[in-house]
């Protein structure tokens, strides 16, 4: 039985061996799929560990990302860009494969929520990791143009000027975002995990058509509250169909087989 993990500090609260499992039974995959929690300075050992003891691939989420991205032996084009890793893949010749899905993740939840992304002016309010790891999915899947926001310009800035050659992008502090029609508004920050929101103006959301927030909760996030109280009329949406997607996307690079993620949606979203 091949065997993964999901590594992270705390991880209690992950959903991906549900979600692993879930694909599993669906596609009819054989797997067993568990959770790791090294020391904050402890991923290098442990992981190297688990492949040692035969692990094929893992999950890496919070406080990891950076670890597995050195960790690896070589890295997908799309884990070079997010500058972080989230799956590792343990190959026939025993390197390892370092590779970023959350992107991914997120490009198709949107376009399984709204359709397709080519042509769509997009907002992202945060310049964190988060965002970091969308831009070239987001970017490669067309959209006309991404606008970066966040509290310190200069940091925006900076993730403008590194992606500027793989398509229009500009940035901005939250206080001077350029005052037009953006299709699509993002939240890539946390301020939703409890309860906050982005220091951004609420006029913003009056031209938009959709509002996506990466965290989720069982109930409507804050952020996707206050954009449906900007703009009646705005669709909005939270970050679990991304979490499955990334999922998604992980388990066709290890198993190559691509679930469906909508039913998997449904079931994890009944169970928060």
């Amino acid at each position: 039985m091949d065997r993964y993990a999901v590594f992270g500090n705390p991880i209690e609260h992950s959903k991906s061996p549900l979600i692993h499992t879930l694909f599993a039974k669906q596609t009819q995959q054989v797997i067993e799929y568990g959770r790791q929690q090294p020391d904050a300075n402890g991923f290098n050992d442990a992981i190297n560990t688990f492949f040692t003891e035969g692990f094929i691939g893992a999950n890496v989420t919070s406080p990891f990302k950076l670890d597995a991205f050195r960790f690896a032996n070589e890295l997908t084009p799309r884990a070079k860009a997010a500058e972080a890793v989230n799956t590792l893949y343990k190959r026939q010749d025993g390197s390892i494969l370092g590779d970023n899905t959350d992107g991914a993740g997120l490009v198709q939840d949107l376009q399984r929520l709204w359709g397709e992304l080519n042509g769509k002016r997009l907002l992202l309010i945060g310049a964190g990791g988060a965002t970091r790891g969308v831009i070239l999915p987001l970017l490669t899947a067309k959209v006309q143009n991404i606008h970066i926001a966040n509290r310190t310009a200069s940091k925006a800035q900076q993730l403008a000027d590194r992606f500027k050659k793989e398509g229009a992008i500009t940035a901005s502090g939250f206080n001077d975002i350029p005052e037009i029609q953006f299709d699509l508004i993002v939240n890539c920050t946390s301020s939703s995990l409890d309860g906050g929101l982005p220091e951004i103006t609420p006029s913003i959301f009056t031209n938009a058509s959709y509002a996506y927030d990466m965290t989720y909760k069982a109930q409507a996030t804050s952020f996707m509250v206050w954009a449906e109280e900007c703009n009646p009329d705005i669709r909005t949406a939270d970050g679990l169909g991304m979490l499955v997607g990334q999922a998604a996307e992980s388990f066709y690079v290890w198993r190559n087989v691509r679930p469906k993620i909508e039913p998997i949606i449904e079931i994890v979203r009944e169970m928060l």
